[in-house]
């Protein structure tokens, strides 16, 4: 028989990922994921004109049909499993299976397209999960003042609404960082420990 090992399994955590086309989801979890991130990008083809707006994105020529994965480890005891979800509506029949058991949520905007993140916002509201907004700092997209872009979402006071850029790992951790705060205002106490752990 094998001898037992003694390590603890790490204890795992799910973190979603979302908002609309082109927001920087698949840059947010590359850019903090210690293993090389799952994508499931494919590139945009003529099928998809007139479906799917690539206003103010022109330049996109992939985007993710079904997940991005990514994963930090928080000590020998503590994992982050952070999935981001496809930014198109006719993905959404996915988002139900992302989201279980998730501890909460980051919804990134693009203040160029910011009528995009309407969809997950409604969406995380509606189901009551605690979430962030993070609004990704795009090059030469113009920038708002934090409450501008709260009142612009009707977004409630309660709901952290924060600049990030995607593509730094620091950025990143901030904007998890104040997730997880959100976290430990709304949920019960065994999910707040949690939380506290992962902060």
């Amino acid at each position: 028989m094998p001898a037992r090992s003694d390590r603890a399994v790490p204890l795992a955590v799910k973190i979603v990922v979302s908002g609309g086309l082109g927001v920087g989801k698949t840059t947010f979890i590359s850019a903090v994921s210690e293993i090389e991130p799952l994508d499931t990008d494919a590139p945009i083809t003529q099928v998809s004109v007139g479906v799917d707006s690539l206003e103010g994105v022109e330049s996109k020529t992939t985007t993710t049909v079904a997940l991005d994965f990514g994963r930090i480890s928080l000590g020998p005891t503590l994992a982050l499993y952070l999935f981001g979800t496809p930014g198109q509506r006719r993905f959404s029949f996915l988002w139900d299976e992302l989201v279980e058991g998730a501890l909460g949520t980051v919804v990134l905007a693009d203040t160029r397209r910011i009528e995009d993140c309407f969809p997950a916002l409604d969406y995380f509201e509606a189901h009551g999960a605690p979430f962030v907004l993070a609004v990704n700092r795009f090059d030469g997209a113009e920038r708002f003042p934090p409450e501008e872009v709260r009142a612009a979402l009707g977004l409630d006071a309660a709901v952290p609404v924060l600049e990030c850029d995607a593509r730094e790992r620091g950025s990143v951790r901030d904007v998890l960082g104040a997730l997880m705060d959100r976290v430990m205002e709304e949920r019960p106490p065994t999910t707040r420990r949690v939380a506290a752990a992962v902060r």
